[in-house]
């Protein structure tokens, strides 16, 4: 039972203040009548104040850093880069709202998952509570990663990417899962040309000619929506072009197989033979069961499980221009391709249904560039082509 917030009044509290649903404020917000609010207004009001000003703080702390700080490119002395793409200074950790529900690890020093590791034993069925909650945090995800996709541009800081998701998931009344998980320092990964994933946001200019990865994480009443794509930043290669298109392709192979009764790792045979047609590299293809089942996807490997309904989990194939080998930057986050060659990604969150396969966090018609952004790019080279040798 839920006590009056008045002074002295041990009635139960029916009611609540309109202004503290705004403000997302729960202790105190309750009052037994109209008469009581009233009588204590004076006092509660405090309340409504003291939010506003942490609002404010968490807001000006979140956007104090001017853009050309971060500019100056870190110095790692004795470190051998595979590639162009050096590291720049990160702005400080983004605040997260106290009335944000948190995961367990968001506020322990090593930001270690407990409840993930305690959970890692098999995927489960989920129940139709479940799977609605499951429906509604995905639809939040995607909102997030349409708002970053929308701000991609030549000219834009990964931290400014960084900020928008940030900024797009508390909106929501989520929390940006990457956020110290493992003590990450980000709300997002922006994996930028050679990084193949888990690139950390900072003061690198997005140019001209680049991809970008930029992968998400909401959670939202007691779960996570995972999800990524790979961006094109202006006018791409043509080979660059062709690998983002395989890597979509990869993924949309290996979702329209999902079905009850097929066995997971036949999932890493088809995105191997998709690659492999174009003598890409599979670095991984991750099956990522929603209780946090992380289990390597590659040809011929031999994982265990057969979906079924109920099962929520995603696919997230990264294919390399070159080799599949990798090396890790000292920030013992950022992983590119050993020859500095370029690599792309997508991931969907995915459940298994009755009948087949429902994409969670498909793309909609509000998305940014529309569903099949890539074959627009392609028609237009080909037509710019064909105009040129007639």
């Amino acid at each position: 039972m839920r006590v009056c917030a008045g002074e002295g009044c041990e009635k139960e509290g029916t009611m609540r203040c309109p202004t503290c649903i705004k403000l997302h404020i729960e202790e105190g917000s309750y009052f037994c009548d109209q008469v009581c609010f009233k009588a204590n207004w004076a006092k509660h009001k405090a309340l409504h104040k003291k939010a506003k000003l942490e609002a404010a703080k968490i807001q000006q702390e979140n956007s104090a850093t001017d853009p050309k700080d971060l500019s100056v490119q870190l110095d790692w002395p004795g470190y051998r880069f595979s590639g162009p793409l050096r590291p720049h200074k990160q702005s400080p950790r983004r605040l997260v709202p106290k009335h944000i529900q948190r995961p367990d690890y968001a506020n322990n020093d090593e930001g270690y998952p407990f409840s993930e590791a305690m959970n890692k034993s098999k995927l489960r069925c989920l129940s139709k509570e479940e799977i609605a909650k499951m429906k509604h945090v995905c639809k939040l995800g995607r909102e997030v990663l349409d708002a970053c996709g929308a701000a991609i541009r030549p000219g834009i800081t990964t931290d400014e990417i960084d900020r928008v998701c940030h900024e797009a998931s508390i909106e929501r009344d989520c929390y940006p899962s990457p956020l110290n998980y493992f003590q990450f320092p980000k709300s997002c990964c922006t994996s930028v040309n050679e990084v193949i994933c888990h690139g950390i946001p900072d003061g690198y200019v997005l140019q001209d000619g680049d991809i970008v990865n930029v992968d998400i994480s909401v959670f939202h009443k007691g779960y996570h929506a995972d999800l990524n794509e790979t961006f094109l930043v202006g006018e791409v290669d043509e080979k660059t072009l062709h690998l983002v298109k395989t890597t979509y392709e990869c993924l949309d192979m290996a979702i329209k197989s999902c079905k009850p009764g097929m066995r997971y790792r036949d999932l890493g045979n088809i995105i191997s033979k998709v690659c492999g047609a174009d003598t890409f590299a599979c670095w991984r293809a991750w099956f990522v069961g929603v209780i946090g089942l992380f289990v390597r996807l590659l040809a011929q490997n031999k994982a265990v499980g057969i979906m079924k309904p109920g099962h929520v989990f995603t696919i997230e194939p990264m294919i390399n221009l070159g080799t599949w080998q990798d090396q890790t930057w000292p920030d013992k986050w950022t992983s590119t391709t050993i020859d500095g060659k370029r690599s792309a990604q997508f991931e969907h969150t995915l459940l298994i249904t009755e009948t087949g396969v429902e994409v969670l966090t498909a793309r909609t018609k509000d998305s940014p560039v529309g569903p099949q952004w890539f074959q627009t790019v392609l028609e237009k080279k080909a037509a710019e082509k064909k105009s040129g040798s007639d």
